[in-house]
């Protein structure tokens, strides 16, 4: 019996027979959340851990909003700009990877990081009318779920001072 020399070169033989099957096992759940950030409390730590909490094998995906964008929303600009922002967020090892949101489209973004799961929070209406159908129309077909509050009338940045 002649045996090819590339099974023995694997690790786990495994994965040369079963390709696909052992691959996926081990595949990480991408989940995406949205914010502005504006400073980080309470309610936004519970917000990363639902979000993580979607998949046993999660990888959070963070979109720090633009200050052109907040403004346009809260009609005024944040507090810190948008790179302070982002450099706030990465200090969360809960976070695996932080990313800027589009400046005009919010779809491009959303596609390049192409996510299994889209997690919004209880209070996000902005941008997510026709966003299953968008990014359908994109190739993307993703999970679209609604997290829960957490002390919704406490945890809201305008209700707090908090560290920024």
């Amino acid at each position: 019996m002649i045996q090819d020399a590339s099974i023995h070169a694997l690790k786990k033989p495994l994965e040369f027979w079963y390709n696909g099957v052992v691959k996926e096992k081990n595949k990480q759940t991408r989940i995406m959340v949205f914010g502005t950030f504006d400073g980080v409390h309470k309610g936004h730590l519970n917000f990363f851990r639902q979000a993580k909490k979607l998949s046993p094998k999660s990888f959070l995906i963070v979109s720090v909003a633009r200050d052109k964008n907040v403004l346009k929303i809260k009609g005024r600009l944040p507090v810190l700009d948008e790179k302070k922002r982002v450099a706030l967020i990465k200090k969360y090892k809960i976070i695996d990877k932080t990313v800027l949101s589009g400046m005009k489209n919010h779809i491009p973004h959303i596609a390049r990081e192409h996510p299994d799961i889209i997690a919004l929070g209880y209070d996000q209406k902005n941008y997510i009318k026709n966003l299953k159908k968008d990014l359908k129309n994109k190739g993307i077909f993703v999970k679209i779920v609604r997290l829960k509050p957490y002390k919704e009338n406490i945890y809201k940045n305008y209700l707090l001072k908090i560290k920024r």
